[in-house]
């Protein structure tokens, strides 16, 4: 599979989300979405993002964006971590990282010394026609979304 691109269309997509669905990015047609890439469930640097996303939620419905957060974490994980931070929106579970892969978000990481494949903290806008409109790699949590709900504004649907 082929890698998303700046201000080309994302192919369309399917996983397994929290609430027992699937979720498509068809689903999404007419509405700008964000998705963001995380680590890990129940680690402080993925709960605070998700926490900042909740809480500027209603903003971003404002801007008629949906979001949804990625994980390799399955479903149940996600049920909940989703839980747990009454997260509004839902998780998408990519154990076999093709969500992963399409987004080129698996990196060559660090800890304590031990190299290991990981999920690199990513954030993507898909703008209502389903174009890849911008996208942030390398993530700091930090004033991350707020960098994001302005980007959102900008490309607010009609």
């Amino acid at each position: 599979m082929s890698k998303v691109e700046l201000n080309k269309k994302v192919p369309n997509f399917t996983a397994a989300a929290t609430g027992d669905k699937d979720i498509s990015l068809s689903d999404f047609k007419g509405r700008n979405l964000v998705i963001y890439f995380y680590p890990k469930d129940n680690t402080p640097g993925c709960t605070q993002e998700g926490q900042d996303f909740r809480d500027n939620y209603a903003k971003f419905k404002r801007a008629k964006t949906d979001i949804l957060g990625v994980s390799r974490d399955s479903v149940r994980v996600h049920e909940g971590f989703k839980a747990k931070h009454e997260f509004p929106f839902d998780l998408l579970s990519d154990p076999d990282e093709k969500l992963c892969k399409l987004f080129d978000v698996i990196k060559l990481k660090k800890n304590y010394g031990k190299e290991y494949m990981g999920i690199e903290r990513s954030t993507f806008l898909i703008d209502s026609t389903g174009k890849l409109v911008a996208e942030w790699r390398k993530v700091k949590v930090k004033g991350h979304v707020e960098e994001v709900l302005a980007e959102a504004k900008k490309h607010k649907p009609e």
